[in-house]
């Protein structure tokens, strides 16, 4: 896209230029939060060989599992194993490459992407298997790891509410992963509830500024529940 108009009609051109063998972030947290239509749409277009980057993938019908049922994803990087069954039994056969990282120190290497920040040590890790093959280090009495950043060709994210402009407001839970993802992929793509005009957004909760977002489009979702809990009669 160019100029400060970011929104496409169709799912083609919000994905355009994904092809096989690259790197994706998906955000959300669970089952909330998730680009649903643009996880489809990477099912319909048949993309392999991805390297995707999200705390989970879903369940295994919808989400990412979709991608891992199509075995579309060759390595996930995450930091739970969550309700998918498909998921664990490609990690545990060794059909898919698993990194699993911890939660806080995930979302720290997606920030940390974004902002331009290279390896950050932390010491969550630190003398467990996370830890081997890396670089320790003591820093005032303390090990530490040092954790490699992470971007992607792509981002895929859902706001709640963007302007034309790109500008993005999240959701509550939605919020997990989202606005971290938008800031570290070459070409972040946002699927949304609601776009309005700019100078709809209140400029004081605008939670992405639209320098971060390449192309927007308006998507509907089913928002299913991954554990449904109620409450006996």
């Amino acid at each position: 896209m160019a100029g400060l108009y970011k929104v496409v009609d169709s799912y083609d051109q919000a994905l355009a230029g994904l092809n096989d063998n690259m790197t994706i972030m998906v955000g959300g947290f669970g089952l909330c939060g998730i680009p649903e239509g643009l996880i489809n749409q990477m099912v319909k277009l048949g993309t392999k060989g991805l390297t995707a980057i999200s705390n989970n993938a879903g369940v295994d019908d919808f989400g990412l599992g979709l991608l891992l049922q199509n075995k579309q994803i060759s390595t996930m990087i995450a930091s739970y194993v969550g309700e998918n069954a498909t998921f664990e039994r490609q990690m545990l056969s060794g059909e898919l490459n698993v990194i699993l990282t911890p939660q806080g120190t995930l979302a720290e290497k997606i920030r940390a992407g974004g902002a331009g920040i290279p390896a950050f040590f932390t010491a969550t890790g630190y003398g467990t298997p996370v830890a081997e093959g890396k670089e320790t280090r003591k820093i005032k009495g303390r090990h530490y790891v040092l954790e490699e950043s992470l971007t992607a060709d792509f981002a895929l994210i859902r706001a709640w509410k963007a302007d034309t402009m790109g500008n993005l407001v999240f959701r509550k839970t939605a919020a997990n992963f989202n606005p971290m993802m938008a800031t570290a992929g070459k070409i972040t793509v946002v699927e949304v509830e609601e776009i309005v005009e700019p100078g709809e957004l209140d400029p004081d909760h605008i939670h992405t500024p639209g320098i971060y977002v390449d192309r927007i489009i308006k998507g509907s979702f089913e928002k299913r529940i991954e554990q449904r809990t109620v409450k006996k009669a």
